[in-house]
C-alpha cells in the first residue's frame, strides 16, 4: 500500500502527495496521512468550498 499525505496551499486548496517525497513549493502537510482513497475521502470531508480563500475573503 502506498501512503500519501494531504497537502494544502495558502489558498486553502487541497491535494494529495506521496508520503516521503518533499512537499512541493507552496504546499504544506495538513496532518492527514493514509492510502490514496483515504486521503481523497478526507479531502471530500474538509474541502467544502472549492473557491480559493482569496475569493472567499478568508485568506489566512
Amino acid at each position: 500500500m502506498d501512503d500519501y499525505i494531504v497537502v494544502r496551499n495558502d489558498e486553502e486548496q487541497y491535494s494529495i502527495w506521496p508520503a516521503g517525497d518533499p512537499t512541493p513549493p507552496g504546499w504544506h502537510a495538513s496532518g492527514f496521512r493514509g492510502a490514496r482513497q483515504e486521503c481523497l475521502d478526507h479531502i471530500d470531508l474538509v474541502w467544502t468550498d472549492m473557491r480559493p480563500a482569496s475569493l472567499r475573503g478568508e485568506r489566512r
